[in-house]
């Protein structure tokens, strides 16, 4: 069956292009094939493009934390800044060379340059951001400033 024929109705979503790699990523997953103008219809999408890795962010009584999918790459091509209030995480997966294209039979996983950013909130603490990078996951632990912490206040009785 061809592209977008059992789902005709969908195909005018192909017109929703977007810049964010993300979103992009996401309407991929969600509708289980390429959209936007990097993919043409009816063809497969062989391209090396920009990738967003998946990302967990929580938080802790003490910090928030994000965890970042990288697998296969290296931690000397993941680079972490603090600028204005906005965290950005950068680097770059590179495509496995001494394999030649022509003989893989399908690249699913995204290769290339990746960044994202997050605003963090005004109680935390940047003087304070560690990073750590352990078996392709980026772990960035970023402390709550003192007053912003729980505390418990005692309740006395008259």
């Amino acid at each position: 069956m061809a592209t977008g024929t059992g789902l005709a109705p969908m195909k005018s979503f192909r017109h929703l292009v977007t810049t964010d790699p993300f979103l992009q990523h996401r309407l991929d997953r969600l509708f289980g094939e390429k959209f936007g103008l990097l993919a043409p219809e009816g063809e497969e999408n062989w391209s090396l493009t920009t990738w967003a890795p998946a990302c967990d962010i929580y938080e802790t009584d003490h910090e928030i934390v994000l965890k970042v999918e990288l697998p296969e790459v290296k931690k000397e091509n993941v680079r972490v800044s603090f600028e204005n209030n906005v965290l950005t995480i950068r680097g770059e997966r590179k495509f496995e060379e001494e394999a030649k294209r022509e003989n893989y039979h399908r690249i699913e996983r995204s290769y290339g340059q990746f960044v994202r950013s997050f605003t963090l909130p005004t109680f935390a603490d940047s003087s304070k951001i560690g990073a750590e990078f352990k078996d392709g996951i980026l772990r960035v632990m970023i402390p709550k400033r003192e007053e912003a912490k729980p505390k418990q206040v005692e309740v006395k009785v008259k």
